[in-house]
């Protein structure tokens, strides 16, 4: 059962065809701030790969991912769930250089997804990788890439509001980076998301850090894959939504595992079978380079730029009956 969330009062400020525009100009803004601020350049990438390749993304290990069989091949083929480990063959085979990056329009379906405000079974990221260097595996050249991945949306934000200036949107470029467990000190009797909506709400502009492993409490703030960021060195970037009053989630990212972090948080997770297949062996093997890198939903950077109050109104997926009819009451423009 999905959930809707009205905001009291809500109206959008462009009709659908101002909304279709200006999904446009953050589009093409964006990825060129993007790239001027990590060296990046585009890359094509796949909707399925190869199952039996290691390459797509299982998320927190549940989800199911839509997959079928090839008729010329005869073999099964998945459709991606993110392009995580693809983009760190893809710089290899690439032949790109430290300090050089790849970005791509990564379109995925998730059929397990919750739907709500914020999730749809449809997701569009851009999916970018830099290669670094050992020396660059720590916090502070984190912390660096984080600042400019946030100016580079503040920078889009300041030209969606000259051109859309009744457009309801309010970032702060100064980023309170929180680790996972200084949140769980913080606030230990609240759920990992109420910890999240009360450091965001005060502070506006969030990179909580160090996910996927346990916290002192036995339990983990959200589950990360263990094969391809190294847990002590990832995070999401998050940003105060005013019009749903909640914090949301813009980019999940972080430094990837390297030879030793990838065996340690596969045994974690009790699947070091994964060594065995094709990515895993070519990283533990030194035959991939060190990098950094992660996911930025497009949807939701539309809606939280454009003041939106569901994701339907800046993408086009499949509703509920009820979703349709609640945001159809509300005023609420699907697309």
């Amino acid at each position: 059962m999905s959930k809707l969330i009205v905001p009291q009062g809500y109206t959008s400020s462009l009709t659908a065809y101002e909304t279709q525009t200006a999904i446009g100009l953050i589009k093409r803004s964006f990825e060129l701030n993007l790239c001027q601020s990590l060296n990046l350049k585009r890359a094509s990438a796949p909707l399925f790969v190869d199952g039996t390749r290691g390459l797509n993304d299982d998320l927190n290990g549940y989800e199911r991912p839509v997959a079928f069989d090839l008729l010329e091949t005869g073999g099964n083929v998945e459709v991606v769930h993110s392009l995580a480990k693809w983009k760190r063959m893809a710089l290899k085979e690439y032949g790109f250089h430290v300090g050089e990056g790849l970005y791509t329009d990564m379109n995925a379906i998730r059929r397990d997804e919750e739907m709500d405000n914020l999730h749809s079974v449809y997701v569009d990221q851009w999916d970018w990788e830099r290669i670094i260097t050992a020396e660059d595996r720590n916090l502070d050249f984190l912390k660096d890439i984080v600042k400019k991945i946030v100016n580079a949306i503040c920078d889009t934000q300041e030209l969606v509001l000259k051109v859309y200036p009744n457009v309801r949107c309010k970032l702060s470029r100064e980023v309170k980076f929180v680790t996972t467990q200084e949140l769980e000190d913080m606030y230990p009797d609240m759920t990992s998301k109420e910890r999240e909506n009360a450091i965001v709400k005060e502070h506006k502009t969030v990179f909580i850090m160090q996910i996927g492993d346990k916290l002192k409490s036995g339990n983990k703030h959200d589950g990360r894959a263990p094969d391809y960021d190294d847990w002590s060195l990832n995070g999401d970037i998050m940003f105060w939504n005013e019009t749903l009053d909640s914090a949301l989630e813009i980019s999940s990212m972080g430094i990837r595992v390297d030879a030793e972090s990838l065996r340690s948080q596969l045994k974690k997770a009790e699947c070091e079978w994964r060594s065995g297949l094709e990515f895993h062996k070519k990283l533990i093997n030194g035959e991939l380079p060190l990098t950094i890198g992660g996911g930025i939903g497009q949807s939701r950077l539309c809606m939280l730029l454009l003041g939106k109050a569901h994701i339907g109104e800046v993408q086009v997926s499949v509703w509920d009956k009820e979703t349709i009819e609640g945001c159809r009451n509300a005023g609420i423009k699907l697309l």
